[in-house]
């Protein structure tokens, strides 16, 4: 028996190597239960309070909120401003995708840095550019004057400078996804006889909407809540050039803390729209990404 025992090889015992997942449970516990604490104090808690507030003296006076005219005003021109801007960053961002993504050419690199350049500009000094540029003292300010034209403390003002905050989304969206998908179908396309646009409508704008729509959606939330660059360019002109963010302010330092909020909450709820088509929009591009990345 021993010696047909000792015929049978003895295996060596080999540990399975530990999973990422595999943390005790406390951890996991500890980690969870900080992340739902910092997500109540810094977005549950914050809407709640705005909510509560928003309504505190009922719906009727909510409602009258928005019948005041330096109220409706703010909507209306917030929504003229997201209006106007939108759109021409969408262009400029397809276009600059396009460029970066399609053509090799001196200065590549530095275009893509522009691109970049609001996002570690902040949105105050933006803003003081315009000024420094199109102000009374500015370089084109005399011109302005002598043309009757105003750009600073107007709408012209507020959109450029919101233009200016908002331009790298819808490029920065459809950047990588233009890089990951390449150029193989508008080649062959071309090499088939196709002009450039139909190249554009039928190859390419299909193979990025869902990139194109994210940028999009980022584009619009952050036109309609940008406060810094805006405030510099504004005035502050009651009725004339607040738009929603500006109006809250302004609300909230005359004491009017229902108003305020009231205002503020539809600007919460056009966040949490925004936020869900942007969750939806986000998944949709991310799996157009993977689906170039296996067709590569």
């Amino acid at each position: 028996m021993a010696g047909s025992a000792s015929s049978f090889p003895v295996r060596a015992r080999v540990d399975a190597p530990a999973a990422a997942t595999s943390d005790p449970l406390f951890v996991r516990v500890l980690l969870i239960s900080i992340v739902f604490v910092v997500f109540t104090i810094f977005f549950v808690l914050p809407l709640v309070v705005v909510l509560k507030e928003a309504f505190s003296k009922g719906l009727p006076a909510f409602l009258m909120v928005f019948q005041d005219s330096a109220t409706a005003h703010a909507v209306q021109l917030t929504l003229l401003t997201a209006a106007i801007v939108v759109p021409l960053n969408t262009i400029f961002g397809l276009a600059a995708a396009w460029a970066v993504t399609r053509f090799h050419f001196p200065g590549r690199p530095f275009l893509i840095s522009l691109i970049d350049l609001p996002l570690w500009v902040s949105p105050v000094v933006g803003g003081l550019i315009y000024v420094l540029v199109f102000g009374a003292q500015g370089w084109f300010g005399p011109w302005l004057l002598e043309n009757n034209i105003r750009v600073i403390f107007a709408v012209p003002g507020i959109v450029l400078a919101t233009t200016f905050v908002t331009f790298p989304f819808v490029a920065r969206g459809l950047i990588p996804l233009m890089q990951a998908q390449g150029s193989k179908e508008e080649e062959a396309a071309l090499s088939l006889g196709a002009n450039g646009w139909q190249i554009f409508w039928r190859i390419t704008l299909p193979k990025i909407k869902w990139g194109l729509f994210y940028g999009i959606i980022l584009c619009n939330a952050r036109a309609m809540g940008e406060f810094g660059a805006v405030s510099v360019v504004s005035g502050h002109i009651r009725g004339k050039t607040n738009t929603m963010p500006l109006h809250i302010e302004i609300l909230y330092q005359e004491y009017q803390f229902s108003a305020a909020f009231a205002v503020a909450f539809v600007l919460c709820v056009l966040a949490i729209v925004t936020l869900v088509i942007k969750t939806y929009a986000e998944w949709r591009a991310e799996q157009q990404l993977a689906e170039a990345a296996r067709s590569h």
